[in-house]
């Protein structure tokens, strides 16, 4: 075999595995609807904390409009997961959809008559993290229903790099929009790309819930918790996952420091959002060399210690491109560890429970960054946004070690002999 033949196989087998999208047109509908819309929502939620700091200039006032979400979420998203495995899933995701598009609708009508009215954008934030916490566990917990287990992996990598695309995306046409139309231009963005969402859904087949579910409530919840807490692994990559977004994830101080570290605006703010994405992309784009590692667990503990280190280093420098650079170098630490996460988690859940386990999973990936922002807001204001940034990574790598040591089960996890057990 000639050289140029082994590096052309070498060079394959690390680029993405799309057959996922091939083998299953009900996953390709979703996965194309989703990442659309998620451009959109990406452009919300940049433009909403740019608007409360051009009201209010303060990071505190950012960080606690992101808390405003962090009750429905953990509400909704538990009950969400119940209810995900109790209905037909395509009518649950046409009713999010719809609902969250209203919501857009008022954040664009408002911006549209000029309000500087920041407890109506807590509402919105509220209302919007409520539709989301329910559709997001029907969503994901859809991947491996239509989706081969051998190709969970595969799979994840596709949905997480669409989502980092639209991390990209998002906020450069946020602060594009904002530049030069105001924030009307950027929620009337959100409002077009959820019409792609709305027909994705509508395309799917019906998606009843099995003959045994359990009726969504109370204890339907409780079960999926009782679930979690006899599965040490999984929890520990809950925790681990916690511990980055409270400690390193620095969102709230972007405008902050591109008015005032930079001296910027809202465009200097818009390349800190997406420049975790721009990491995330390229580890997407060499997707295939995740599917092919076993040691999943000790994957998420080194991608967060590449994390924290990077969060560190974004704080402690002082020059716009290399800070980008670490933020972006972050974001491909994160893509890493929330594929294996999520592979692990859908490896040792039943049928019957994707729906709740999907739902605390929401909890934790869009509550852990809710608490992220108030600390790194808290701490920002009580010293200065460089301090809160620094301290904040440094912190993560303190619990993540911690987290290796409690819990070495986890850096033993063998991704095939989870697969084969499950079989």
């Amino acid at each position: 075999m000639s050289l140029t033949t082994r590096l052309g196989r070498i060079a394959r087998s690390a680029v993405s595995d799309i057959s996922p999208l091939r083998e299953s047109p009900a996953y390709r509908r979703l996965f194309g609807g989703q990442a659309v819309s998620s451009i959109g929502t990406q452009v919300t939620q940049v433009a909403v904390p740019l608007q409360v700091y051009a009201i209010t200039h303060s990071s505190l006032d950012v960080g606690l409009a992101s808390l405003t979400a962090l009750l429905p979420l953990i509400f909704f998203g538990l009950y969400g997961g119940a209810i995900a495995d109790a209905v037909d899933r395509r009518k649950l995701l046409l009713i999010t959809s719809v609902g969250t598009m209203a919501v857009s609708l008022v954040l664009f009508a408002q911006a549209a008559a000029g309000l500087r009215n920041v407890p109506l954008l807590l509402v919105c934030v509220a209302t919007q993290a409520g539709f989301a916490a329910v559709d997001g566990p029907a969503r994901r917990s859809l991947t491996p229903v239509l989706v081969r287990a051998e190709k969970l992996s595969a799979a994840n990598t596709l949905s997480y790099g669409s989502t980092t695309l639209s991390v990209i995306l998002g906020p450069l046409l946020a602060g594009v929009a904002v530049g030069v139309g105001g924030f009307q231009w950027a929620y009337g963005i959100d409002v077009l790309t959820f019409f792609a969402a709305l027909y994705a859904v509508l395309r799917l087949p019906a998606l009843p819930a099995g003959a045994d579910a359990p009726r969504a409530g109370l204890a339907s919840v409780l079960e999926g918790l009782r679930f979690i807490r006899g599965e040490r692994i999984i929890t520990a990559s809950f925790l681990a996952d916690i511990n980055a977004m409270i400690f390193g994830m620095p969102k709230a101080l972007y405008p902050a420091l591109a008015y005032g570290q930079y001296h910027g605006g809202a465009t200097t703010a818009s390349l800190m959002y997406a420049a975790p994405a721009a990491g995330a992309l390229l580890v997407t784009g060499f997707g295939g060399l995740l599917t092919r590692v076993r040691r999943q667990g000790l994957g998420v503990v080194l991608a967060i210690v590449v994390w924290g280190g990077s969060i560190a280093a974004f704080g402690a420098v002082s020059v716009l491109w290399v800070g980008l650079l670490m933020l972006a170098l972050a974001g491909g630490a994160d893509q890493v560890s929330a594929v294996y996460r999520s592979t692990m988690m859908q490896v040792a859940t039943p049928p019957g429970m994707q729906g709740r386990l999907q739902g605390v999973y929401m909890v934790v990936v869009a509550g852990g960054p809710r608490l992220g922002d108030l600390e790194s807001g808290a701490a920002a204001t009580a010293f200065t946004p460089r301090v809160s940034v620094v301290s904040g990574g440094l912190a993560c790598l303190a619990g993540i070690g911690l987290l290796a040591a409690v819990v070495p089960g986890l850096l033993r996890y063998d991704a095939r002999q989870a697969v084969t057990q499950t079989m």
